[in-house]
């Protein structure tokens, strides 16, 4: 069941062909976990979708209010029976059809769907993930960057080449040439007591597993956060590398090119956002 401005359907081919969010890539997602009926980190995942809404200068509607997001949610996983089990539910936002680059109509929808999760809190896979860098194409250091938008294709064929070469991964680079995060996720890493991620204004995306990790790392007495820009050459002098996301948690690089990295502060990390989670339920 899919849930299109608040109705509720089987029929998956309700969009129409001039979607704007399929011509155009005017649509924005969020990718939220909701265990047994818990919308995970609801408050960052609104206020980053109507952020963005006016990066793009969408029209929010009035009735876009955080207990609005958080009832069709709740009321798309009802609709699906994943009530009682963990659920990946994700929330496009696009334009409403009419215009061509310049839209006629500001005017937004919606639509929701969701799937079932194996796992109700964040497991680490210590399994081999090899991951190495994408060239082919840079990402830009701006805004628009930092957004979920549907304008994804450095992903997509990043995803197909890290395919064709038996990779876990990849790892993305700005026009700068500094190293900006993964495909599906931002990226950590570790050397000694510190831990650094790229920043922001370098075109990562501003994930919401990014901040809660950042929090968490900020009251750790013993780790330092840095928010720095990444130079590929890095990569082989750090002891750990891991990416983050919001469905799957912290998933540990155990390769770069000749590399290989421990796990010991993801594990660490994992077990202090898995403890932030259930005191949030």
């Amino acid at each position: 069941m899919i849930n299109l401005n608040g109705t509720l359907s089987n029929n998956e081919q309700t969009l129409s062909y001039n979607n704007r969010g399929f011509n155009y890539g005017d649509a924005l997602f969020e990718t939220i976990k909701v265990v047994h009926g818990k919308v995970l980190f609801l408050e960052d995942h609104y206020f980053r979708l109507m952020a963005s809404m006016r990066i793009l200068r969408m029209e929010i509607p009035m009735s876009f209010t955080m207990e609005f997001i958080k009832e069709e949610v709740l009321k798309t996983v009802e609709a699906n029976q994943l009530s009682k089990r963990t659920a990946r539910v994700k929330i496009v936002v696009f334009r409403e059809t009419g215009g061509l680059y310049l839209p006629k109509n500001e005017a937004v929808s919606y639509v929701i769907s969701a799937t079932s999760l194996e796992s109700d809190f964040y497991l680490l896979d210590e399994s081999a993930y090899e991951v190495d860098l994408f060239k082919d194409y840079y990402v830009s250091p701006d805004l628009l960057s930092t957004l979920k938008t549907n304008n994804k294709a450095i992903n997509v064929v990043g995803s197909v080449y890290a395919s064709e070469n038996d990779l876990a991964n990849c790892l993305l680079l700005n026009t700068k040439k500094s190293v900006v995060e993964a495909l599906n996720g931002n990226l950590f890493l570790v050397k000694g007591k510190e831990i650094k991620t790229p920043p922001i204004s370098d075109g990562c995306l501003k994930g919401i597993l990014r901040k809660q990790l950042i929090d968490i790392i900020n009251i750790l007495p013993d780790y330092t956060l840095v928010e720095e820009s990444v130079s590929p050459f890095e990569l082989q002098r750090v002891d750990e590398m891991f990416i983050t996301n919001v469905i799957t948690g912290i998933q540990p690089i155990s390769k770069y090119r000749k590399k290989t990295y421990t796990t010991d502060v993801a594990k660490l990390l994992l077990q202090k956002l898995n403890v932030k989670v259930r005191l949030s339920s």
